[in-house]
């Protein structure tokens, strides 16, 4: 007999956790999360411009970047470790990686991130009328993503103009002080990265294999400190997620997006307010109309991630974290702006989404098709293409 798995609204207090425990638990999973950035950066500078001249010269051409951004996010399940991982590179203390290289990798985690509130979709696949409704929802999202970085990556490659207004608007609050006194946190970083290193020094002397172990062990601890933090924040929010969406359905546009931002900023997680909003719409409680603002909303929530990030980086160039996260908001705040405002604009990732689902009730098969070739299939020739010719 299965034991009766209960929803996480109606568990105890006690077996959820007391609130002074949680809280204590997200300011650790933060504060590790932030370490891992901090070693990171360490771990690009000892492993020297060498071994990072192949990466940085694919990332060169900006549609390989946007390739790599999008594999990266669709493996890892989680725009948040990407956009993280791509603020460290960018302000490494020796050898960064261009902002100019960085920037469709960035549009490329945008797309990848999506991948997650879609598989969740495949879930209605035996229920022709719920499956509608769920795909529908859950590929608007894949829509407004690929819709956005075709509009904004050509303009990003004629004009600069993501990476120039981020650099200004990063200048100007270096300006007024915001961004370089003399942290507490940053210093408790580099003191917690020491101890790290000597483990790593005592296991090897080689100063190569040294970087490659303290690279991994950074990107483990930014993962796991992420994918833990987004349980306890699901935990402590879970219930009341639900009731604030489920509130937000018929209020207006900008309060929805308002409500996603909100939510994806609390729970560290665009893709559990995407993925909460799948089987609503599968059991007929939202509208595709009704959900599209509140994705839009967990776009834009969900590049406080990168800020986090860019917080805890130092060194010559940590104000070129700075600008990356900056740019992470501004394409989002971009593409809010170029696409929603405009109903026959904004209709276009409504209907392709709507036609698509009425191709996926047809064929289960088209429906898998769909989400190995756009996530993986097509990223993957598109590399193979580019090194062939």
């Amino acid at each position: 007999m299965s034991p009766t798995v209960l929803p996480i609204s109606k568990i105890p207090p006690t077996v959820v956790g007391h609130p002074l425990a949680r809280a204590v638990a997200i300011l650790v999973l933060l504060f590790i999360f932030l370490l891992g950035i901090n070693a990171l950066g360490d771990g690009f500078k000892s492993l020297g411009s060498g071994a990072l001249d192949t990466f940085f010269a694919a990332t060169e051409n900006p549609f390989t970047a946007l390739i790599i951004g999008i594999l990266a996010t669709t493996l890892v399940q989680s725009s948040s470790v990407t956009t993280s991982l791509i603020v460290a590179l960018v302000a490494a203390p020796e050898n960064p990686l261009p902002i100019a290289n960085a920037v469709p990798m960035v549009m490329g985690a945008n797309i990848g991130t999506t991948v997650t509130n879609t598989l969740v979709s495949l879930a209605y696949m035996g229920r022709k009328e719920e499956f509608h409704r769920a795909f529908a929802v859950a590929t608007c999202h894949d829509f407004f993503n690929y819709m956005a970085v075709i509009l904004l990556l050509p303009l990003e490659m004629a004009t600069g103009y993501l990476q120039k207004s981020a650099t200004a608007l990063a200048s100007l609050l270096t300006g007024f002080g915001g961004l370089e006194y003399d942290s507490p946190i940053k210093s408790g970083l580099k003191a917690a990265v020491e101890p790290i290193k000597g483990a790593i020094h005592a296991i090897t002397d080689s100063e190569r294999l040294q970087a490659i172990l303290l690279i991994g062990t950074a990107a483990v601890m930014i993962y796991i400190a992420l994918m833990l933090l987004v349980r306890v924040m699901r935990q402590a929010l879970h219930s009341r997620v639900e009731t604030i969406v489920s509130r937000g359905l018929h209020k207006a546009a900008p309060f929805a997006i308002l409500l996603g931002l909100l939510i994806t900023a609390m729970v560290q997680s665009s893709s559990i307010t995407t993925s909460l909003l799948v089987p609503l719409a599968g059991a007929g409680l939202i509208t595709l109309a009704q959900a599209f603002p509140i994705v839009i909303g967990a776009n834009l929530g969900t590049t406080v991630t990168a800020l986090l990030a860019a917080l805890a980086v130092t060194g010559p160039n940590a104000q070129a974290g700075i600008i990356i996260a900056l740019v992470h908001l501004g394409f989002n705040m971009s593409a809010t702006l170029l696409i929603y405002p405009v109903p026959r604009i904004r209709n276009l990732p409504l209907r392709a989404a709507t036609r698509l689902a009425d191709v996926a009730v047809r064929s289960r098969r088209l429906a898998f098709s769909y989400v190995v070739v756009m996530f993986y299939g097509l990223p993957a020739l598109l590399i193979v293409l580019d090194k062939l010719f």
